[in-house]
């Protein structure tokens, strides 16, 4: 799901470095990269200051695993000040990347990815179950992001964001209500419509249309979902899977349907612009945190989960990068109440899942449809 990255590594480090020109006992330092920081370190003098909350029996070592920026920086200097871990940020570019490298070693103690990989994860016995004892915080996880295909029995996992596409669009620019999927269609939007470049994501809210789910395999169907499709053709103005939103915010296009993260930075320029809950249904997908099999410092990772489950810093995460928040205790601290989706809307989302042959149907359909 993760589409976006926050960039923010130099300005933190130069705040860092000048912490400790000041003699602050606990100033963190960053070891950067070309795509950003890779590890967080602390001093020496850093780790006589650790509390006593510290997890014991284990090297106060962290090592993170996901994509880049998305532990904010200020939450991983924040949980190394009060507990003297070293924390290691490692990136993958793709979930099938990290799929790979857990396969392949004990190198990780905290991976942060998309459902769909960590149900294979969990399959091939990647995945340590959760000792929540030591996650008290645990209960502010919203049982709406709880009990998906991926972590049935909430074993292993804890939900850190989920991804919801919706319609976004210029109630200056439209005379009606747009309500559902069904009004990209409509031929006022003639050449002002704007989608995310994704197969799956658009073929299935044709889908949606039809009365169908997102994850069909019925090649009568599909292809009664590639005509349609072919229709909408006339109203697109621009297929754009990484910045939709610009085109929403210059006023080039009326409508759009694109990623959470997109629709909080269209909202963000012009407050005016409308969001839709697509009466068909919304699509959607989580990212989760889970600790590998062969984590070399479980006891740690689970002191990081509590860590980032406590309301206020749930909701101070969730300000940051721009997805839906998963933690009840976080609502009422989010600056962006957009970013909270009414739990009713949730209870009929649909994953979109692997559907093994039929992949190659939609690659087609999906090809055809942007030959116009």
């Amino acid at each position: 799901m993760k589409q976006w990255k926050r960039l923010f590594a130099l300005a933190t480090a130069g705040l860092l470095l000048l912490a400790g020109c000041n003699g602050d006992k606990s100033a963190i330092g960053i070891i950067g990269g070309a795509d950003g920081p890779t590890a967080i370190f602390v001093t020496e003098s850093d780790k006589s200051a650790a509390p006593e909350a510290q997890p014991s029996g284990e090297e106060k070592v962290l090592n993170l695993f996901t994509w880049v920026d998305y532990f904010p920086d200020d939450i991983l200097e924040e949980f190394s000040a009060q507990t003297g871990m070293k924390i290691n940020y490692s990136t993958f570019e793709s979930n099938e990347e990290m799929l790979m490298k857990v396969q392949s070693g004990g190198e990780y103690d905290l991976v942060l990815a998309s459902d769909y990989i960590i149900e294979i994860a969990r399959q091939q016995d990647q995945l340590l179950p959760l000792d929540k004892e030591k996650i008290p915080n645990f209960k502010n996880i919203n049982p709406a992001f709880q009990s998906k295909f991926f972590d049935p029995e909430n074993q292993y996992t804890v939900p850190y964001a989920a991804g919801i596409p919706l319609i976004i669009y210029n109630p200056q620019m439209v005379d009606f209500e747009v309500t559902g999927y069904e009004d990209l269609w409509n031929p006022v939007f003639k050449d002002s419509v704007v989608v995310m470049d994704d197969a799956r994501n658009v073929i299935g809210l044709t889908l949606k249309t039809l009365g169908k789910g997102l994850n069909e395999t019925d090649p009568a169907v599909l292809a009664q979902a590639q005509e349609k499709l072919q229709t909408l053709w006339p109203n697109i103005r621009a297929l754009d899977y990484n910045t939709p939103y610009n085109l929403m915010i210059s006023g080039e296009t009326a409508i759009g349907y694109m990623f959470t993260s997109q629709v909080i930075t269209a909202l963000n320029e012009n407050p005016e612009l409308k969001v839709v809950f697509p009466k068909e249904g919304l699509g959607f997908g989580i990212d989760a945190c889970f600790v590998p099999a062969k984590a070399p410092h479980p006891e740690n990772a689970m002191a990081f989960l509590d860590f980032i489950l406590e309301g206020e810093r749930s909701a101070h995460i969730t300000d940051q990068i721009y997805y839906i928040s998963c933690n009840s205790a976080a609502t009422e601290y989010l600056s962006n109440q957009a970013l909270v989706i009414p739990d009713e809307a949730i209870k009929g989302a649909e994953f979109i899942q692997d559907v093994g042959e039929a992949t190659q149907l939609y690659n087609d359909i999906w090809t055809q449809f942007k030959q116009g």
